[in-house]
């Protein structure tokens, strides 16, 4: 099975190519660039370099987040663009689940942590175990002492990964005797470490509608709080 998978759930933009269990190629750029702008082009010399098109492909994998609600939406509009285009499949997965995957086998839990701003992270707790990747908690937006206090109770080795690491290192050193941080390099939501995922559930029928599919947004965005602070109204109502 060949698949596409791309994230663009923060600041870095990803896509690999996999066929079955071998990675054909990946490219990420870590860079000030604006995902709408370099995404289909990163696709297309991906899908270039290793001689395919993408009616070669058999389907797509795409981030749903949490993440940039806007680097999101360019993601999942692209690949629902792509699977309706060619008739083929794709499957959204978390990149949370991405994160915690570029850490597998690692003992302990596995916490990774994106920025969601003012002290504030995205983040999911995992383990390891039995060659699975196993998800502890709901994915949530919450502050760095309450995350603290939640990871105190396990009473176990954590492994921080992802792109809000640096910036809360020192917290989290100060405050849990047992912290760990995963290399720089797997930091970024790996497009690779998302196709893998994506592969076993496609190859398992799992996939996503094209119609109801949709990015985990967690909380709303900040123009949607804005407007209820502007108006006194919720933007659900």
């Amino acid at each position: 099975m060949k698949l596409l998978a791309i994230d663009s759930a923060t600041q870095a933009a990803t896509c690999t190519v996999m066929d079955d269990d071998k990675l054909l190629g990946e490219i990420t750029f870590n860079y000030k660039k604006q995902h709408s702008v370099i995404l289909m082009t990163m696709i297309d010399n991906m899908l270039n370099t290793v001689n395919l098109k993408v009616e070669d492909l058999d389907g797509f994998v795409v981030s749903k987040g949490p993440g940039s609600f806007t680097g999101l939406r360019i993601g999942m509009s692209i690949i629902k663009g792509l699977s309706e285009g060619s008739k083929k499949p794709f499957v959204s997965v978390s990149s949370l689940d991405a994160l915690a995957h570029n850490m597998a086998y690692s003992s302990g839990i596995i916490c990774p942590v994106l920025d969601a701003l003012r002290d504030n992270v995205y983040t999911a707790l995992y383990t390891f175990e039995n060659d699975t990747l196993k998800r502890l908690t709901d994915y949530d937006a919450m502050h760095i002492t309450e995350l603290l206090e939640l990871l105190k109770t396990y009473n176990s080795k954590v492994t921080f990964i992802g792109d809000a690491t640096f910036k809360f290192k020192d917290f989290f050193q100060e405050n849990l005797e047992d912290a760990h941080f995963a290399p720089a390099h797997l930091n970024l939501v790996r497009s690779s470490s998302l196709c893998d995922i994506g592969m076993k559930l496609l190859k398992s029928g799992v996939e996503d509608d094209l119609i109801t599919s949709k990015p985990i947004y967690i909380r709303k965005s900040q123009a949607e709080r804005e407007y209820e602070k502007r108006t006194g109204m919720s933007i659900d109502e």
